[in-house]
């Protein structure tokens, strides 16, 4: 996901509230992700940014999505 330049101006401004997760990583740390919310654990812990990464970006969005949905209903 490439930076607007609305969002590079707020990340000027404000800085940067959590760690930046680009897509690549938030594909390799989905499953880590996933797996300590259904554990109840602290996932925004576990993968600092993702929770950030996942608000602004509807593609990993929707993969988080199918692969909760995946682990809960097994």
């Amino acid at each position: 996901m490439s930076a607007t330049p609305i969002t590079g101006t707020l990340h000027r401004l404000l800085g940067p509230g959590e760690p930046e997760v680009s897509c690549e990583v938030c594909f390799a740390e989905l499953d880590r992700y996933v797996d300590a919310e259904v554990l109840g654990q602290d996932a925004d812990a576990a993968v600092p940014g993702m929770r950030a990464h996942l608000a602004g970006c509807p593609a990993c969005r929707e993969e988080h999505e199918s692969l909760e949905a995946l682990v809960t209903s097994q």
